[in-house]
């Protein structure tokens, strides 16, 4: 493994405990102390927030047990689309490569050993757009053997690129309304989850902002694949509904895998995979409702029944 780790980029925001909990996991990693940690918290977005949020930047101005951190606590509030987009430029036009994660993911003691190992393995090679340290419960083949696999979605929990990857991304979008009255490509974008075009006119239209969603599409516009392992990497302990971007629900909860995945030089997209992978992000009735309730007006309210009624 090259000697040269990436850098751990860590967006927070107003959740303590979950916080804690992160960093705790991260500093249990093999290569932690070796590892550069830059931390970047929003400022609150309301008076309701300033509390939470004063409580997080105490606990990561008392961050030890990595070889170098650096902390950025914003003046005012950018949004997480923007933190993130921003933070991930400034870092990995320094260091060439970025491994990201958010306050909510706990990770294996070997993530940072498969995220490097992943990022030497597979830099050469130009379908790849990332490298996903999360899996969600898909069904493998039995006669599947790797330890990873191919798909054209990105994931944002706990992840990796290169330099040239994500300076390549048009985060305006401007192929958008070509691409959408083009019913092939939009059924070929939807083989990663039918939830994907939703979010992007979600985005378009600003009823959601999110970078990973942009993220994604630039990564189908260049026909390019993500790396997952098979057992998962990361846990998110965010499915409370705790978080700003957050839903509630059981489906995305995984057993954290303690070992090393290997990695093969050569890997393809596995037909069967591909076919879980997109029945496991397609909506279902719960999804459709979101849909629909972001385009009327309605979701913020109905994430607030579904938390007070644990829904």
């Amino acid at each position: 493994m090259n000697e040269n780790l990436a850098p751990v980029v860590l967006f927070v925001y107003n959740r303590p405990e979950h916080t804690q909990h992160t960093i705790n996991a991260l500093k249990k990693n093999q290569l932690a102390r070796k590892t550069d940690l830059f931390i970047f918290c929003d400022a609150p977005k309301n008076p309701g927030d300033t509390d939470k949020v004063k409580q997080v930047r105490n606990i990561i101005s008392n961050v030890s047990g990595f070889k170098n951190i650096s902390v950025q606590c914003a003046q005012s509030n950018k949004g997480l689309a923007c933190s993130v987009i921003e933070g991930v430029n400034e870092i990995i036009n320094i260091y060439g490569k970025v491994i990201v994660l958010e306050d909510d993911l706990i990770t294996s003691s070997f993530f940072l050993k498969y995220m490097n190992e992943a990022l030497d393995t597979y830099i050469t090679n130009e379908r790849i757009w990332s490298i996903s340290g999360y899996t969600p419960n898909i069904k493998f083949p039995t006669a599947y053997k790797e330890d990873i696999y191919m798909a054209g979605r990105g994931c944002s929990w706990g992840w990796a690129t290169w330099k040239e990857r994500w300076n390549s991304i048009d985060w305006e979008m401007e192929s958008y309304y070509a691409f959408i009255k083009n019913r092939k490509k939009k059924k070929e974008f939807n083989e990663g989850g039918n939830d994907l075009t939703y979010m992007l006119k979600d985005q378009i239209f600003k009823r959601i902002d999110s970078w990973a969603i942009r993220w994604v599409y630039n990564q189908f516009i260049q026909g390019k694949y993500t790396i997952y392992p098979t057992k998962s990497l990361i846990k998110n302990i965010g499915t409370d509904a705790s978080g700003t971007h957050s839903s509630s629900t059981q489906k995305y909860d995984v057993y954290l895998y303690e070992g090393e995945p290997y990695l093969p030089e050569d890997i393809s997209v596995n037909p069967e995979i591909k076919k879980s992978f997109k029945e496991f992000y397609d909506l279902n009735l719960v999804g459709y409702i979101g849909v629909l309730s972001r385009k009327f007006g309605i979701y913020l309210l109905l994430k607030k029944l579904r938390k007070q009624f644990k829904i």
